[in-house]
C-alpha cells in the first residue's frame, strides 16, 4: 500500500467529478443493490490512470446527459476490501486495475478493462464512455 498522503490527489480527481468514494464492502453493496445504473470505477496510481482513465471519466461525465444513477469509486492496492467486493460483481472477469463498469440493477452490463484503458487515449475512453452511458443509462421517456 501506498502512504495515504501520495494518494489523496488521485482520490479527489474522481471525487471532484462528483463520484463517491466507497471504501468499504458495505459501501460497496449499497450503491450496486440499489436498482438503477451504478458507475463503479476501479482507481488505481498507475499512469494509464491518471493520463487516461481518470481523465477519461471526468471529460465523459461532463459531457453527457445520460448519466448513471450513481457513480462510486474503490481505489485498487489501498480500499482492499472494497476493490474486492466491487470487482465480485464483474462476473468471472479477471481483476484489472484500472477498470470501469456499469452497474444495471446489480448486474454487469459494461465493462472497460485495463488493456482497453492503456490502449486508449483520454479521449477515446471518454467517447467509449458517453455511449455506453446512452446506452445504459439513458432514461425512458413515456
Amino acid at each position: 500500500m501506498y502512504p495515504e498522503l501520495m494518494v489523496i490527489p488521485m482520490r479527489e480527481e474522481l471525487t471532484r467529478a462528483g463520484i463517491t468514494e466507497s471504501r468499504t464492502a458495505d459501501e460497496v453493496d449499497a450503491a450496486v443493490s440499489q436498482p438503477g445504473t451504478t458507475l463503479v470505477v476501479v482507481n488505481s496510481i498507475c499512469g494509464c490512470a491518471a493520463g487516461k482513465m481518470r481523465p477519461g471519466v471526468r471529460l465523459a461525465l461532463s459531457n453527457t446527459q445520460n448519466q448513471p444513477d450513481r457513480k462510486i469509486t474503490v481505489f485498487a492496492g489501498q480500499d482492499r476490501e472494497a476493490t474486492e467486493r466491487a470487482r465480485s460483481y464483474f462476473d468471472g472477469n479477471p481483476p484489472t486495475s484500472p477498470a470501469i463498469a456499469i452497474m444495471r440493477d446489480g448486474k454487469l452490463v459494461y465493462l472497460m478493462q485495463r488493456f482497453v484503458i492503456e490502449q486508449s487515449t483520454a479521449q477515446q475512453i471518454a467517447g467509449e464512455l458517453i455511449r455506453a452511458f446512452d446506452e445504459f443509462c439513458a432514461k425512458a421517456t413515456a
